[in-house]
């Protein structure tokens, strides 16, 4: 693509350009401060906790301009224009957003602009929106500049729409971005910025552009993306052991770029997501369907960049912009006769999806592109990669007969390099080896010879510039540099009046195909589209690195055991696993069962050390995405709700940089879960407050689990705090499970890492494990000793009231929930009242346990109240007649507490005995 760099966009924040803007350059907020300067600390930070990866993982650069603006109120709205120069894709959002910007963030660090601009206003006083985006900018990776107020005119923004959108989709937006104020100012400042600062303009009518509403996709913050590796491994970046790096096997830069996106926002929409569903399951039971729409993506080129070349327009022709517009038509040509074959390879698909692909992808969308390129370019012209082999294709590109001089051009750079070709002809005969003549621009033409070539004899003395490259030896000999020098001038501009006199005829191609640009970029989106439903399919297989070896495919995805999952309100997952951790372990992975409903919504995890309480939080984490993807999940059954907000706090970090403790980021980060969670939310939490005392950690974790639970999202809190597990296990909506592991000895455990349920049984595993270890023995036994001080010390709370009213509620709240879910399932017949009538065996027994229970507390509260009694009588005896009235207030007090705990029981548990009649009765 050929682009004319306009002014530089790396100002001075002390003086503006003609266009008004001023450049930050790479401005940092997170640098450390120059001596003799204060940063100011007056406003807390509202965003969002720094991580480990300080950017968030690309598929590759790309360069994007974000513009962006605020209104000004409690509930501010803001608006988003992104333009993809690599892609030719504007995208115009519109945000309500809360007081953290905690949307506005994700968006951006979604697309990862490369430039942000913002109103110049916004920075004098600074807006609270900028100094956000300030504290984010590293993470983010982009670059601030400040924009005059005046470009962001709604008008000018409605101009650009009608005269750069495809043409039929001018009202279509039009109409979605209709009192969407604020992203349409957005997409007039963007492309202002483009044409004035960056000097490209776009053809008209040529623009991928749409509106993305801010519903739609799950919110992902990039904490939980970094902690969760979704997009880069946090251990060694380069590694493709992360989730996209996991399910990437896509044959397409377009097909790489949507999976990445999808992964990073997954679809909130359950038609979409069971039509990909339906996909899939096409792809993966048809072995012919796959292997064929495998070849056909196969020789595919990034028709994103190619297609986004042909419709920039450079300010000024120049000799490299006319080389690069016949190559950009050759690849065009390329992409266009690679769309029929997929035609093809999904015929007979029973997919709707497949078949919208298949539709877009048929011949007559492509024949006038393909009739303008036959009219034009040789049929025989290919792209090449080679620099030799790509200037040839460029000189004889153009057809014969269109231009006489162009004709007369030709023969005499086809002349000159005769000349280097017979002297590698003669060598070869002479010496009877097999050479084969290259190119390169800075040394002209070599030799190269196959060391396969050579076995058992030297090198022939007449080459010289030896260079070994692996299996190759390159070199030259003195008549090829002399030939070079002669040759090469009379080639270079032989080339050079080729290519000017096959610029008019390309530029008119360019100009006629560029009014086929919708449906080219359409079918561009739909390869993407496939590709990715492709990969999803492939994702499946055991081993995807070899699968075109497979003869069995539809036996490796039975064997594999990757299941299509349902969108139901229940999460249940049957033998689930963690998708990286199954990919990376050598032995084999030990799955676990997850069933979470509003009645099991908060799920406390304990266990040892080493036992696989994070890898089976996090599993749930990542399955949950990898179905609101649209892709098959590791697991024998899995069904999940829609889920629209995903918050991870994970890991145990110091943060350096920022001077902010362990402790001090995890109460950050849980205090911008706790400021934007909802019922729609999905939450996993790892050793929260283990960071502070062991007192102040249990008492914050306990106080932000209550919280979490009233908040009615799903939440799993993997912990080490047994008094946590014991305190909120009354709790309705709250949960047990731990981590089973076997202890043959005191020298020996076994990690069974299987999710069992109730809380942890060994109490000092964490000294089971400092021997297995090994400790110095002297150490533990030392530890041991105190450990059982402490343990006698600890007084024991007999069950109160509170407790049984809680288990009460818990039981009738889980009864409810049971019934509402064999009203609505599968189940009828004998089978259901078979199981109706279990249900109803079991709730008899264990409200009866609990009545039993209260019974007994009753009992012995009635006892110590009588032996108070006595006490205070014996007590009024021995005391002066100015204190006789004190027993009458304790008796007092003892009537009402006795009389408050009848009431407490008997509201309670007449219900239980109605709701078990009306069972019996359904």
């Amino acid at each position: 693509m050929s682009r004319q760099s306009g002014p530089s966009t790396s100002y001075s924040t002390s003086a503006s350009t003609s266009y008004g803007y001023y450049g930050y350059g790479n401005y940092n907020t997170t640098t450390t401060s120059r001596p003799g300067t204060r940063r100011n600390t007056g406003r807390p930070s509202t965003a969002q906790p720094r991580t480990g990866a300080s950017t968030i993982a690309r598929v590759e650069a790309q360069h994007v301009v974000c513009a962006i603006a605020e209104s000004r109120g409690i509930s501010p709205t803001v608006g988003l224009a992104f333009v993809n120069l690599d892609t030719a894709e504007a995208v115009l959002c519109q945000i309500c957003d809360s007081q953290t910007y905690v949307r506005t963030v994700h968006k951006l660090k979604v697309y990862g602009p490369s430039e942000i601009l913002i109103v110049s206003t916004a920075a004098s006083p600074k807006a609270k929106l900028f100094s956000i985006i300030e504290e984010n900018l590293a993470d983010i990776g982009s670059k601030l500049t400040l924009l005059d107020r005046r470009y962001w005119a709604e008008s000018t923004g409605y101009e650009y729409i009608q005269s750069l959108a495809f043409k039929e989709d001018v009202e279509a937006i039009k109409i979605s971005v209709t009192g969407n104020y604020y992203a349409v100012c957005c997409i007039a400042a963007a492309f202002k910025y483009i044409d004035l600062g960056l000097g490209m303009v776009f053809s008209s009518h040529s623009l991928r552009m749409r509106y993305e509403p801010s519903e739609g996709s799950m919110m992902i913050d990039v904490s939980t993306i970094c902690s969760l590796e979704l997009v880069q491994n946090l251990r060694d970046p380069k590694s493709k052991d992360c989730l996209f790096g996991l399910l990437n096997k896509t044959l397409t830069p377009m097909g790489a770029r949507l999976l990445r996106n999808n992964v990073l926002q997954p679809l909130t929409d359950p038609e979409v997501l069971n039509t990909r569903y339906a996909a899939v399951d096409d792809m993966t039971k048809k072995e012919e369907l796959f292997f064929a729409t495998r070849a056909a993506l196969k020789n595919f080129l990034d028709a994103d960049r190619v297609l986004t070349a042909l419709i920039v327009t450079p300010n000024k022709t120049t000799l490299q912009a006319t080389e690069q517009a016949i190559n950009q038509v050759i690849m065009l040509k390329q992409f266009v006769s690679s769309v029929h074959p997929v035609y093809e390879a999904l015929t007979g698909t029973a997919s709707t999806m497949l078949n919208n692909v298949r539709e877009l992808c048929a011949p007559e969308n492509v024949a006038p592109v393909q009739e303008l390129i036959d009219g034009v370019i040789n049929e025989d012209t290919m792209y090449a990669r080679h620099p030799l082999e790509l200037r040839n294709q460029r000189t004889y590109a153009v057809r014969s007969g269109v231009n006489g001089l162009l004709d007369v051009a030709r023969t005499t750079y086809k002349e000159a390099t005769e000349d280097a070709y017979q002297h590698s002809t003669e060598l070869s005969q002479e010496y009877e080896i097999r050479l084969d003549l290259k190119y390169e621009t800075a040394r002209q033409f070599y030799i190269k010879i196959a060391t396969s070539e050579l076995e058992g004899k030297a090198l022939p003395p007449v080459f010289t510039n030896v260079i070994r490259r692996k299996n190759n030896i390159e070199c030259q000999t003195v008549e090829l540099m002399k030939r070079n020098q002669k040759v090469c001038s009379d080639i270079t501009v032989s080339h050079q009046e080729v290519i000017l006199m096959s610029d008019e005829a390309v530029e008119v191609l360019i100009e006629e195909v560029r009014s086929h640009m919708s449906i080219m970029f359409k079918i561009c989106e739909a390869i993407a589209l496939l590709d990715m439903a492709r990969d999803y399919g492939l994702s499946c297989i055991d081993d995807a690195a070899n699968y075109w070896q497979i003869t069995a495919f539809a036996h490796l995805v039975t064997v594999n055991n990757y299941t299509q999952p349902q969108l139901t309100d229940t999460l249940a997952v049957d033998a689930g696993r963690h998708p990286i951790k199954e990919k990376i372990m050598q032995t084999k992975f030990v799955p676990n069962d997850i069933y979470a409903t509003q009645q099991t919504r908060f799920q406390i995890i304990t266990g040892c050390n080493m036992s696989g309480k994070s890898t089976y939080i996090r599993s749930v984490a990542l399955m949950s995405i990898m179905a609101q993807i649209g892709c098959y999940v590791p697991a024998n059954y899995a069904s999940f709700p829609i889920l629209h907000q995903l918050f991870a706090r994970l890991g145990m970090d110091d943060n350096i940089e920022t001077n902010v403790s362990t402790f001090a980021a995890e109460m950050r980060e849980i205090a911008f879960i706790l400021r934007n969670i909802d019922r729609r939310s999905l939450v996993i939490i790892d050793e929260l407050g283990r960071g502070t005392s062991t007192r102040d950690g249990l008492a914050i974790a306990l106080a932000i689990a209550e919280a979490l639970v009233s908040s009615r999202a799903l939440v799993w809190f993997a912990t080490h705090f047994k008094d946590l597990a014991t305190i909120m296990s009354e709790r309705a909506g709250v949960q047990n499970l731990h981590l089973a592991v076997e202890m043959e000895d005191e020298n020996s455990m076994t990690m069974l890492y299987k999710a069992t349920q109730g809380i942890v049984k060994e109490v000092h595993y964490g000294l089971a494990l400092a021997r297995v270890v090994p400790l110095p023995p002297g150490v533990v036994a030392r530890a041991t000793l105190v450990a059982q001080k402490l343990e006698r010390h600890m007084l024991q709370k007999k069950t109160s009231e509170t407790v049984l009213r809680e288990k009460r509620r818990k039981l009738i709240l889980n009864l409810k929930e049971h019934l509402v879910q064999a009203h609505t399932g599968v189940l009828d017949g004998e089978v259901l009242t078979a199981w109706l009538k279990d249900l109803q065996k079991e709730f008899v027994n264990r409200m009866t346990a609990l009545e039993a229970e209260a019974a007994t507390i009753c009992q012995e509260s009635e006892d110590e109240d009588e032996v108070m009694c006595d006490r205070s009588e014996l007590d009024a005896e021995e005391r002066p007649s100015t204190h006789a009235s004190s027993p009458s207030i304790i008796t007092v007090d003892s009537r009402i507490t006795s009389t408050e705990s009848e009431s407490t029981i008997r509201p309670i548990s007449e219900p239980s005995t109605v709701r078990a009649v009306s069972v019996n009765e359904r």
